[in-house]
């Protein structure tokens, strides 16, 4: 049997998302998780909930867990332009970014990791904008962008010119999809998400900070 949800169901489940979002926009995901977690059990029909829960758990990384809210998502949703956008991440067959991603960056002499780490940052940024308005009008813009963010990223970087020329596009187009995909994903040098070397230089960093911080604590003991 169904439970009916009440109007302190809907009220409460309003408020979690709120805070949900705050959380969301802070980094902190696990509570954020959590809130949306709730926000949908006491209102299972509202779709912007397993949409919140979606963009956390890619943003968190796990993969599986956003495919499921992504479905109760579509299940809930009615408008049927945006099912159609979120179903395609069910796709196994390439659209035409990731079709311009796997033509060109191989023959670009990057790896097929590197290609791969892509492809994850177009779906990870597809599914974080949600209902965003997404122009895909010009498939070739937005994989220059991609390409041109990863190598950054992996420190594979080329001129941009020649990159305007792979992809028949411009340089301006391709800074202003750089600084999107930058500010969206809140992406950094050396990225976890999307770092395809065999050592992260970041690593180091951490390994330095803790140092730094047991020296301070040896330093400062009596």
């Amino acid at each position: 049997m169904v439970r009916p949800i009440t109007a302190t169901d809907r009220l409460r489940a309003q408020s979690l998302n709120r805070t949900g979002l705050e959380h969301f926009e802070r980094w902190e995901l696990e509570s954020a998780i959590t809130l949306f977690q709730e926000a949908a059990r006491l209102d299972d029909t509202e779709p912007e909930y397993h949409l919140n829960l979606a963009r956390t758990q890619v943003r968190l990384g796990d993969y599986e867990m956003m495919l499921h809210a992504l479905g109760d998502y579509i299940r809930t949703e009615t408008n049927k332009a945006m099912i159609s956008r979120f179903e395609a991440l069910f796709s196994n067959a390439l659209d035409e970014v990731e079709t311009w991603l796997t033509n060109v960056m191989p023959r670009e002499d990057m790896s097929l990791e590197v290609v791969g780490a892509a492809i994850q940052m177009w779906v990870e940024y597809r599914v974080t904008i949600g209902k965003q308005y997404l122009d895909r009008s010009h498939p070739e813009e937005w994989a220059a962008a991609l390409d041109y963010t990863v190598r950054k990223v992996n420190f594979q970087e080329v001129l941009i010119d020649d990159m305007a020329r792979w992809y028949e596009t411009t340089e301006a187009a391709i800074r202003q999809g750089h600084n999107e995909l930058i500010k969206t994903l809140d992406i950094m040098p050396c990225d976890y998400r999307y770092y395809r070397g065999e050592e992260n230089p970041l690593d180091k960093l951490v390994e330095a900070a803790v140092m730094l911080e047991e020296l301070e604590q040896r330093f400062r003991a009596e």
